[in-house]
């Protein structure tokens, strides 16, 4: 698997940024199809909204957030089956829109995906 890049979806574009896929559940406040026409949305491989509302961006909360959230993944491996099929093909940037950038979905779910080589 190709290293996994992280960005939030309001960054500029690189050149170096790959194959961008947008990782969460809902669309980005502001943010139009057109802008993200070169991106894959695989909103499947956010967490539910149920863990999403839980979490709620609580920093106390987050290693808790990253086990459910590994948990939601393993019962559905389907889920995932595409995002690897892509992160096999070339270099990838997950995509995601939440404010704080050390404690989100995408890292999370990048972790995830580095764990399973």
């Amino acid at each position: 698997m190709f290293p996994l890049q992280i960005k939030r979806i309001y960054e500029h574009r690189s050149p170096s940024d790959g194959q961008r896929i947008l990782v969460d559940r809902v669309w980005p406040r502001g943010v139009s199809k057109m802008q993200l026409s070169d991106a894959i949305w695989i909103k499947e491989v956010a967490p539910s909204t149920e863990l999403r509302k839980w979490f709620d961006h609580s920093i106390e909360r987050w290693e808790e957030f990253c086990t459910r959230y590994a948990a939601e993944l393993d019962l559905d491996p389907d889920k995932i089956k595409h995002l690897r099929s892509v992160c096999e093909s070339g270099p990838v940037l997950l995509l995601y829109s939440a404010r704080d950038t050390e404690h989100n979905q995408a890292l999370a779910l990048a972790e995830y995906l580095r764990a399973l080589k």
